[in-house]
Parts: structure tokens; C-alpha cells; sequence
């Protein structure tokens, strides 16, 4: 069996907004926030085959609104404490705000998944005085621009120059190197072309040394892909999530955790 198969891990995704590009709405309805659902899908998730529980309060599909951090800290930690008091796993808060970050921490968040890669002031330090694991991702932009005719000269070079160059940054602050994870970015302020030549260079990144998370899960590239915008993406993710796999990738970003589990562990026993 290839090597890195053995590491892969399945981060399943709980949305906490109104207006995620794909699950918006499902446990949020004005200001009230369905726990009973959260709780009941996240048990799902984990008997599945989940391995984590990634948790945000901010929308950053294409379009979205920045939403304020104690907006954000609303939505989030009380999910946080619930998934914590109910289950043995590990929860990754998604934000990019310092003060989220440290507020995360406080009640038991294991791990940090940040868009804007620690680039927010206040964001590295606090990450850092934190000491949990870090995934650095990369945005062109700011989600409500990023997909205006992004550009790039060579977009795998240019994302895998930035990672490295938060990489270190987060090591000069006094990050443990093992704490680090990196993220190309899907989708977030790219083109399809784009999006395809990072996932074929997706090994160029495993190379870094530096644990790769792969979240393409139900993205667009999937109908734009297919030519099909009604496409429910489902097929699409999983037929990706495999494919990350088979080239390194660490951890899935998904939201469809049976579906992607039952794939990865054909996979596991085809693959060698």
C-alpha cells in the first residue's frame, strides 16, 4: 500500500452561518443556532468515518460578506463547547480573528483552519500563544472580490511561494514546525484552470514536508467541470477527495463524510 494513504483524515465540515455556499442556513436561522441538528449530524459524521470537526461562523464563498468577530464567536463557541461536552474528537474552529482564535482555544479547540493564513493582525501571535496546529491557507483577495478575474503569472509557484513564506513567518514567531498544515486554496480567488493546475501539482506541495489539507468539497469546480450547474457535486467531490489522496494529500475538508470514508477505504485496500 502507498505510504501516505495510511495518514489520510477526514475533517467533516459543520457551517455555523446563513450563508455558506453550500450548507448556509441548515443549522442557523436568525439568531438562534440549532445545536439538537449540530449535534445530531456531527454524531453521524464521526460514526461515519470523520476523524475531525471543522466549525466557522463566517461565509467565505465567492460574494460573502465579512461578518464581525463577536458575531462570529456567537455562532462558534457555543457549538465548540456542545461538540466538546458530547464527543472525544478533534474540533477546528475556522476563523481568521485573533480574538476568536484565543477564545477558541479557552474552551478546547484543538485546532486552527484560517483562510487568510495567519495574515490578520494579532492573528500569528495569537495563533502562536495558542500552541495548537495551524492550517495556513491561501486567498487571493478577500472573498468578497475574490473570484473578480483573479490572475496569476504561475499559480501554482505563486500559491506554493506564499505558503512558504507564511510558513515561515509562523516559524520565526516561534511556531513548532509540526504544527503547521498548509492549503493551496481551492476555489478561493481562482479560475477553474487554475484550480486544476494546483490540484495536479497538489504533490509539489506534499513535498514541502508540511501536512496538505484538500478541501474541494461540493466547490464549483465540480459543475464547471462537469458543464452541468445542476450537478449536486456529490460524485464530483468524492471522485476528488480520491484523487487528492492518491497524490499525498493529509487531510479531506468535507461535507459528505459517509460517502468520501466508504471511497477512501476501498481505496486503502486497492491501492498498493
Amino acid at each position: 500500500m502507498s505510504g501516505h494513504l495510511c495518514k489520510i483524515q477526514i475533517m467533516g465540515v459543520i457551517n455555523v452561518t446563513p450563508d455558506s455556499f453550500s450548507d448556509g442556513g441548515k443549522f442557523v436561522k436568525g439568531n438562534s443556532i440549532d445545536i439538537d441538528g449540530i449535534l445530531r449530524t456531527v454524531e453521524f459524521m464521526l460514526a461515519a468515518g470523520a476523524d475531525m470537526i471543522d466549525v466557522g461562523g463566517e461565509s467565505t464563498r465567492p460574494g460573502a460578506d465579512p461578518v464581525g468577530v463577536d458575531q462570529q464567536s456567537s455562532r462558534v463557541l457555543p457549538v465548540l463547547e456542545s461538540l466538546k461536552a458530547h464527543f472525544d474528537t478533534i474540533v477546528s474552529v475556522d476563523t481568521s480573528c485573533p480574538q476568536l482564535i484565543r477564545e477558541a482555544a479557552s474552551v478546547g479547540a484543538d485546532f486552527i483552519n484560517d483562510v487568510r493564513a495567519l495574515q490578520r493582525p494579532g492573528a500569528l501571535e495569537a495563533a502562536v500563544d495558542t500552541r495548537l496546529p495551524v492550517c495556513l491557507a491561501h486567498m487571493q483577495n478577500q472573498p468578497k472580490s475574490m473570484q473578480d478575474r483573479p490572475f496569476y503569472r504561475d499559480v501554482t509557484s505563486e500559491v506554493l511561494a506564499f505558503l512558504l513564506e507564511r510558513k515561515d513567518a509562523c516559524l520565526s514567531a516561534g511556531m513548532a514546525p509540526e504544527k503547521i498544515y498548509i492549503d493551496p486554496g481551492f476555489g478561493f480567488g481562482k479560475t477553474l484552470e487554475h484550480n486544476i493546475a494546483l490540484f495536479r501539482a497538489i504533490d509539489q506541495f506534499v513535498a514541502t514536508g508540511f501536512p496538505v489539507i484538500v478541501g474541494v468539497s461540493r466547490k464549483r469546480m465540480i459543475s464547471e467541470l462537469l458543464h452541468d450547474p445542476s450537478e449536486q457535486r456529490l460524485m464530483g467531490s468524492v471522485t476528488l477527495a480520491l484523487l487528492a489522496a492518491q497524490r499525498g494529500a493529509s487531510i479531506l475538508r468535507v461535507h459528505d463524510v459517509d460517502e468520501t470514508a466508504k471511497a477512501i477505504k476501498i481505496l486503502h485496500q486497492i491501492d498498493f
